[in-house]
């Protein structure tokens, strides 16, 4: 555990470094809070304690800010050489995903965190569903980061961090639009498709639903990218 929080921090500070922390941080505070105060549902003007829009808004932001933070994680080792560097320490494989993917996580928890006074305001404003807002944070930390581990299948395929990135968002879409407008036609192929919606499970907790078939559907979906990582970094290990 030591090492993978040794690997996560030694990440974290990189984002920071890069300026690529603060970028995003400010761009999703940005898109979140202009369309949860002042674009299309103004929640001054439905008159209403809710923050249904800022859940609505941060899914898609974070659909396409996560590649972005994911694509360079591996690919960017493969490509500069510090992976076959990395990998001759006392570290397994797992370690070092683990630790890329606590590195993203922590940077999406501290994200959210800052949106928090969103929630504080809202409620100093009228009566609010608390369970539900919890529930939608906690929906959104389960998206992140079942998109964290595709994107972290993404980067370990290639040493191209914009086909990673690309490659993230290819994955992604499939999850987070497509089988979920398959699902709404009917029939039993439907009904699969329709599971197989990322957005439907994660628009299940914003609503302040919790179920246990939602929450090993995001563990599965987490489960599957960072096994096909590890197979990826394993593949490469045998051809080297």
């Amino acid at each position: 555990m030591i090492k993978i929080w040794i690997i996560a921090k030694r990440e974290l500070r990189s984002f920071f470094d890069s300026l690529m922390a603060y970028v995003m941080i400010v761009l999703f505070l940005g898109f979140s809070g202009f369309f949860t105060w002042l674009f299309g549902n103004d929640i001054f003007l439905v008159n209403q304690a809710s923050l249904q829009s800022f859940f609505g808004i941060s899914s898609w932001t974070l659909f396409f800010f996560i590649p972005a933070v994911t694509m360079g994680l591996l690919s960017d080792e493969r490509k500069s050489g510090t992976l076959e560097l990395l990998v001759t320490k006392p570290v397994s494989d797992w370690q070092i995903i683990a630790g890329k993917f606590l590195s993203a996580f922590l940077l999406i928890c501290i994200t959210l965190a800052l949106t928090l006074p969103y929630y504080f305001t809202v409620a100093s404003i009228g009566k609010i569903d608390h369970g539900a807002v919890w529930m939608g944070y906690l929906g959104l930390l389960f998206m992140s980061a079942s998109y964290i581990s595709i994107g972290l299948f993404a980067s370990s395929i290639t040493s191209n961090q914009i086909v990673a990135f690309l490659s993230a968002l290819f994955i992604g879409i499939f999850f987070h639009l497509i089988f979920g407008l398959a699902g709404s036609s009917g029939g039993w192929l439907a009904g699969i498709l329709g599971y197989l919606s990322l957005s439907n499970h994660y628009e299940s907790m914003a609503r302040g639903v919790i179920d246990s078939k939602d929450i090993l559907y995001f563990l599965s979906i987490i489960f599957t990218g960072l096994i096909g990582t590890e197979l990826a970094l394993s593949r490469r290990n045998v051809t080297n």
